[in-house]
């Protein structure tokens, strides 16, 4: 499934959030806390406290998607928290975020399989 046209700009939050924010909540962190645009067409990445979910919010100019994954038997790899509250991920190291892997290490996560 092809989520994004383009990516101007990909910001991974690196303090946890409440995951009870949904899209409001999320676009007051990104305009307030990080002082960027939240409707610029930008993605934004935040985690949750135990780190085994994401949230991913995203303006494509008809409105806001907020798009939800969750690993059941890992943890994704969190950059520790810095002066910035968020980093600027390349494109590629996203597709490797949402595919298991640590952005920082390049080690993937254990696959399940369900039977």
């Amino acid at each position: 499934m092809l989520m994004f046209q383009q990516l101007p700009s990909i910001y991974l939050h690196r303090e946890p959030v409440d995951f009870r924010k949904s899209i409001n909540g999320l676009a007051i962190i990104v305009e307030q806390q990080l002082s960027l645009e939240a409707t610029d067409g930008s993605v934004f990445i935040f985690c949750n406290k135990s780190r085994d979910k994401l949230k991913i919010l995203y303006w494509d100019n008809t409105g806001f998607a907020l798009w939800y994954k969750r690993l059941e038997q890992a943890k994704f790899k969190w950059p520790t928290q810095s002066e910035d509250e968020c980093m600027r991920l390349s494109e590629q190291e996203f597709h490797w975020l949402l595919s298991g892997f640590d952005v920082l290490g390049h080690r993937q996560v254990k696959g399940l399989s369900y039977s």
